[in-house]
C-alpha cells in the first residue's frame, strides 16, 4: 500500500508543474499579440521613411547624372576645339619651320638683315623726290626716277593693316597722289586693298574712268578706307591681274606696303608669274611696281621689312617694274 500512494503523488506534482509552463507559454503569447500591432506600425512607418528618403536620394543622383551630362557634352566640344586649335598651330609651325629651314641661320639674323635692307632700299634723295614732283617727260621717256610710265591703266594694291593704317597713312595718301600726278592722262584707275577688296564697290569688277574728280574721290575716300588686311599682297594682285587684264591693254599694279608675316618669297613669285604670264619676248601681262614703308622698323620687326622687300623686289624683277623703299615715314 505505502508504494502506489508514492506514485500517486509524484504523477500529480509533475502534471502541477507541466500546467503552469504551459501556463506561462500562454501568458507570453498574449502579453506578445497585445504589443504586436504597435511594433508593426513602426515598423512601416520607418519603412516609408526609409523609401522616401531612398527615393529623394534616386532623384538627386538622377539629377546629378544630367547635369554630369551636360558637363560632359561641354568638355567633348572643348575637347574637339582644342584639336582643331593644336592641329592649326601644328600647321603654323610646320609653315615656320618651313620659312626658317629656307632663310640663314638665325644666329647671323640679325647682322645680315640690316646688310639685306640696306641693299634693298633704293633710297628717294631730295633730287629724285623733285624729278617725280616737277619731272616733264620728254618725248618719247617712259620713265620717271626710273619707273616705267608708259601704262593707260593704274591699279593700286594697298596694304590697309593696322600697321599701315595707324602708321604712315598720310604718307600713303601723298605716294598715291605723287603716282597719280606722273599719269596726266590715263584711261582707267581701280584701287583695291591687298585682300582684293575694292574701295568702291559700285565699281568692283569694272574701270573708274579718270578724271580730276575722280582722282580727288580716290584721295578722300582713301583718308578713312581700312578693311580687313593680313599685309600679304597676293589676293589683291591676283584679282587686279585676273579681273583687268586684256590682250592690248597696258596696265600697272603699285603695290602699297610695309611687312609680309608668312609665307615663302618664291613661292608668291611663282605664283605670281603662273598668272602674269610672259609672253615670247619675256613680257609679262601686266607691270608691277612697289613702294615699301619702313613701318617695321621701328616696331622691332625688322624680319617682317626684309621679307617685303625681297618679295617686292623679286617681284617687281621679274614683272617688269621698279621696287622702292622709303627711307623715313615723313
Amino acid at each position: 500500500m505505502k508504494k502506489v500512494r508514492d506514485t500517486e503523488t509524484f504523477s500529480l506534482a509533475f502534471l502541477d508543474a507541466i500546467t503552469c509552463a504551459f501556463g506561462a507559454v500562454i501568458l507570453l503569447l498574449v502579453l506578445t499579440k497585445i504589443y504586436e500591432p504597435q511594433t508593426i506600425e513602426r515598423s512601416k512607418e520607418q519603412l516609408a521613411g526609409l523609401i522616401a528618403a531612398l527615393q529623394q536620394e534616386l532623384f538627386d543622383l538622377r539629377g546629378q547624372t544630367a547635369i554630369m551630362n551636360r558637363e560632359m557634352i561641354t568638355v567633348d566640344e572643348q575637347l574637339s576645339q582644342s584639336k582643331q586649335a593644336v592641329a592649326k598651330l601644328r600647321g603654323d609651325v610646320s609653315d615656320v619651320r618651313g620659312e626658317y629651314a629656307a632663310s640663314k641661320d638665325s644666329a647671323m639674323l640679325d647682322k645680315d638683315a640690316r646688310g639685306e635692307l640696306v641693299a634693298a632700299r633704293q633710297k628717294l634723295t631730295e633730287d629724285m623726290k623733285r624729278l617725280l614732283a616737277d619731272y616733264t617727260r620728254n618725248e618719247g621717256d617712259t620713265t620717271v626716277g626710273g619707273i616705267p610710265v608708259d601704262s593707260e591703266y593704274i591699279i593700286f594694291v594697298i596694304d590697309t593693316s593696322g600697321s599701315m593704317f595707324q602708321g604712315p597713312w598720310r604718307l600713303v595718301l601723298q605716294k598715291v597722289e605723287e603716282t597719280l600726278s606722273v599719269y596726266p592722262k590715263i584711261k582707267g584707275i581701280q584701287v583695291l586693298n591687298d585682300e582684293g577688296k575694292y574701295m568702291f564697290s559700285s565699281y568692283a569688277g569694272k574701270w573708274i574712268p579718270d578724271s580730276r574728280v575722280a582722282r580727288q574721290n580716290i584721295i578722300s575716300r582713301l583718308a578713312n578706307w581700312n578693311p580687313y588686311s593680313d599685309s600679304s599682297p597676293v589676293e589683291g594682285i591676283a584679282e587686279a591681274i585676273n579681273t583687268f587684264y586684256e590682250p592690248g591693254r597696258s596696265v600697272s599694279i603699285y603695290v602699297f606696303g610695309d611687312d609680309f608675316p608668312r609665307g615663302q618669297v618664291e613661292g608668291v613669285a611663282r605664283f605670281v608669274s603662273s598668272i602674269n604670264k610672259a609672253d615670247e619676248h619675256g613680257n609679262r601681262l601686266v607691270r608691277i611696281h612697289g613702294i615699301g614703308f619702313p613701318t617695321q622698323l621701328a616696331g622691332g620687326r625688322m624680319r617682317n621689312a626684309i621679307q617685303f622687300a625681297n618679295l617686292m623686289r623679286t617681284l617687281c624683277e621679274r614683272n617688269g617694274g621698279t621696287f622702292v623703299a622709303l627711307a623715313t615715314l615723313r
